[in-house]
């Protein structure tokens, strides 16, 4: 992974002693809550119902194991003793102290870390697929390209104050692990007839409160051009994003306006000029970048022949396998997901304990490193086969092996209300009480893969938009309900949910999902996943289902009509 050189350090250690010096200011009232805001803001601190949120950025989705250690520090010392990991491959701390903030940043540059730009007007924290490196369908790892791009973007001073929030997202698999389609630039490694390297780029995609999927305005863009048409992309949108108006600020809106066809004209204009600038890649500068991501020390031992008779032997082991543990590229190894979705616990969270026993995990098994993935649990990317049943009993025990990856109870949720100020309506709670419903694992397995993401507001958080059930919650008259959409996805085949029809109270949503669920059933074709019936039959037998007869509140508290 990516190193600190002498200009890193030097960097992060300077933004932390001038971040210190206005922490003091602000404690002394010689700046405003109105002048410190935005240099809050910079440094990723929010400040929300009940304390400051720290948000702090990991790259791509990487982590080695001391920077996981350092992470069960902050909440240990710092926090309530856990942190969350979010739907942009970041952590965040809710419960912190203003005069603590300086501390821990300083804490975080001693491991290579920061939370710089992961809040603001900018080009926010690069993510990518949480399998770079390892997947076995990857064309090419982008890790490289991402650095590069995170080099660039940070501090750039001429996208320090954009329009709106700027998102990036490289994917380099045939399947897109990484959401490009609704990111605000979405870069996917393709190859031309003649074998060369490039990304197709595509531009304008985003949730919130306008959810858009991108458009493609380039299909095959030499990789040495990265830097400078990205830099086209956001002169373009520096120059005629609207302003005056925060939600319709984004760069989708924008291209939403003028068109992808002309949006994409005014980037190649803009392109001529910067083509072959200073920005240019070199191969000598991506080798410098990319000696950074070389593979570990890879054994060379054969696929384990004792897997079979283990997972036959063992059902718990063998759901395990199945759901929790991916395809790796070099035979004898196996990509695991780690599940921070236990019932009972909120989506995303893990407690001090629990990060340090994961930091331990990945240096047993998996060379100190692990990744965060979007879907809001972590990876261990180098695991060997003959490892697996030990590394299953260690995390179980830890409560992180629940079999449940893709399936109903893996559950993306913001935080929402619980402790966002921005949220109409918690998240937490009604992620907590479907979880309980369904908490069968032989019924998940039967019913399949299945995407269910919940966001307490309309800043989509918690991807609703995308999830093939989304949960939105809104603000009706001072009370919280919730809005159903179905139909949605991410990945090669991505696509915005539709609304069924009007909100519903918190204690109906276990008996709406129920009810979705009794429809998909009642109508897939063998193992049809959720996703695909939904696409076949339209969301007419699902709203005609749900809203049939009124939902009888649960524990017996009467019966709510619909609103």
């Amino acid at each position: 992974m990516y190193r600190y050189d002498q200009y890193d350090y030097q960097i992060v250690k300077e933004r932390v002693a001038q971040y210190r010096d206005q922490v003091r200011r602000r404690l002394s009232d010689e700046l405003t809550e109105d002048e410190f805001r935005p240099l809050r803001l910079q440094n990723g601190l929010y400040l929300q119902r009940h304390a400051y949120m720290l948000r702090i950025a990991v790259p791509y989705g990487l982590l080695s194991s001391k920077q996981m250690r350092m992470f069960a520090h902050i909440a240990r010392k710092y926090d309530r003793g856990y942190g969350h990991f979010t739907t942009r491959q970041n952590i965040q701390y809710n419960w912190i102290k203003l005069e603590e903030t300086p501390e821990i940043l300083d804490h975080l540059a001693s491991v290579e870390m920061h939370a710089i730009q992961t809040s603001g007007n900018c080009i926010r924290n690069i993510t990518s697929d949480e399998y770079c490196g390892v997947a076995a369908d990857e064309i090419i790892d982008p890790r490289p390209y991402a650095e590069i791009m995170r080099e660039w973007s940070t501090f750039h001073p001429e996208f320090a104050y954009l329009p709106r929030k700027f998102k990036i997202a490289f994917n380099g698999s045939v399947e897109d692990r990484a959401a490009t389609a609704v990111h605000d630039i979405g870069l996917t490694v393709v190859r031309n007839p003649q074998g060369e390297i490039g990304f197709r780029v595509m531009v304008g995609g985003g949730m919130g409160r306008t959810p858009i999927l991108g458009s493609v305005i380039r299909e095959f863009l030499p990789w040495q051009h990265l830097l400078t048409y990205t830099e086209a992309i956001m002169r373009v949108y520096n120059q005629h994003g609207r302003r005056d108006n925060m939600y319709k600020a984004r760069i989708k809106i924008l291209v939403k306006a003028i068109g992808a066809e002309e949006f994409g004209r005014q980037v190649e204009a803009e392109w001529i000029d910067l083509k072959d600038g200073p920005s240019t890649l070199t191969v000598e500068e991506f080798n410098r970048v990319a000696a950074y991501f070389a593979p570990p020390a890879y054994e060379t031992s054969a696929v384990d022949e004792t897997l079979e008779p283990q997972k036959t032997e063992n059902k718990a082991f063998g759901n395990w396998l199945k759901r929790n543990v991916k395809s790796h590229k070099v035979p004898g190894y196996a990509i695991v997901l780690l599940s921070l979705k236990k019932t009972g616990v909120p989506p995303g969270d893990a407690t001090a304990e629990q990060m340090d026993f994961i930091a331990g995990l990945a240096d047993r098994y998996s060379f100190g490193e692990l990744r965060v993935t979007h879907e809001q649990n972590l990876v261990l990317a180098d695991v060997r086969q003959s490892d697996l049943f030990a590394l299953w009993q260690e995390a179980k025990a830890q409560g992180l092996a629940t079999p449940n990856i893709g399936l109903l109870t893996d559950i993306i949720c913001c935080p929402g209300g619980d402790f966002c100020s921005l949220a109409n309506a918690k998240s937490i709670p009604i992620a907590e009480a479907i979880a309980e419903r369904f908490d069968d694992l032989d019924f998940q397995h039967d019913i399949g893969e299945i995407e269910l993401n919940i966001s307490g507001c309309i800043n989509a958080c918690g991807h609703h938009h995308v999830g093939n059930i989304g949960i939105l919650g809104v603000d009706k008259d001072g009370a919280e309900w919730y809005q159903v959409s179905i139909g949605g996805a991410q990945g090669n085949e991505s696509s915005i949910g539709k609304i069924i029809g009007p909100s519903f109270s918190a204690h109906q949503m276990p008996a709406v999902i129920d009810r979705l669920l009794q429809v998909y059933l009642r109508e897939r074709i063998e193992d049809e996943r959720f996703i695909d019936t939904a696409r076949r039959i339209g969301v007419a037998p699902f709203k005609e289902h749900v809203y049939a007869t009124p939902i009888k509140a649960m524990h017996n508290a009467g019966e709510d009509a619909y609103a």
